[in-house]
């Protein structure tokens, strides 16, 4: 199972080759370096699905927040087992 996170692309790089395109993506206020070669047509402002440092298609705002919000969930669902568990020490 692949795992892609949705972020919203800030700023592109100068490149004359499509397929060496790179910008910065903000994934929650967290800046990475991503490449856009599966997705040329992309801009700044959009929203995309990013795996391992490839943005794979577009999508829209919406979709994007409601992931995000799906993830957060899952963070503090994941918080909420660990101070449960048992000590093993």
């Amino acid at each position: 199972m692949c795992l892609a996170i949705p972020g919203k692309i800030v700023s592109f790089q100068d490149s004359k080759d499509p397929l060496f395109r790179t910008g910065k993506v903000s994934f929650d206020g967290v800046i990475r370096n991503i490449n856009f070669a599966a997705v040329p047509e992309a801009k700044i402002g959009d929203y995309v699905l990013v795996h391992v440092g490839m943005a794979l298609n577009i999508i829209d705002e919406e979709e994007a927040r409601k992931t995000m919000e799906y993830f957060k969930e899952i963070d503090e669902l994941n918080s909420e087992i660990d101070e449960n568990a048992p000590d093993t020490e």
